[in-house]
């Protein structure tokens, strides 16, 4: 008999209130102002496309996007320390815009914390283009960070 191993790889689910410990658990490590339990509370009660990502039953990351008109815009993406470096954000924001073209969205926008250089090159490196710098976007534990606007035909 030969056993042929498949790959682990992470299921996208749509996210429910009982994911929302795990959720906050997550959150704070990642970020200096995190996102409160109101606010994801509030998007799954708004209707956007809250996900999460599970890797062998255990959630490793999560998504907040929201969709208007032609347009869908990532409010949220979030992989787990122990889980980046892996490729699994590249996997995730691949999976939000399928979500996105699905939805008959043209674009795909997101909000980049300026210094936040890992990412931004992922987003770069996946197509994403810088639409405008929005100045004192983000609070900052030092008064306020600038924030890039950027953007993804689909």
């Amino acid at each position: 008999m030969n056993a042929v191993l498949k790959p682990v790889v992470p299921q996208l689910r749509k996210m429910q209130r009982a994911d929302l410990d795990v959720v906050m658990a997550i959150e704070p490590t990642l970020y200096s102002h995190p996102w409160t339990r109101g606010n994801f509370t509030d998007s799954l009660k708004s209707g956007y496309r809250c996900h999460v990502f599970e890797l062998a039953g255990e959630i490793i990351g999560y998504a907040v996007l929201m969709l208007v008109l032609d347009e869908a815009h990532v409010l949220n993406i979030s992989i787990a320390k122990p889980h980046q470096g892996q490729g699994w954000g590249r996997s995730l924001l691949n999976e939000m815009a399928a979500i996105a073209r699905k939805n008959k969205a043209q674009t795909i926008f997101l909000e980049v914390r300026s210094s936040n250089k890992v990412a931004i090159g992922l987003y770069e490196s996946m197509g994403f283009n810088e639409f405008s710098v929005r100045k004192g976007y983000y609070p900052a534990v030092n008064g306020r960070e600038d924030a890039i606007l950027m953007g993804l035909a689909l």
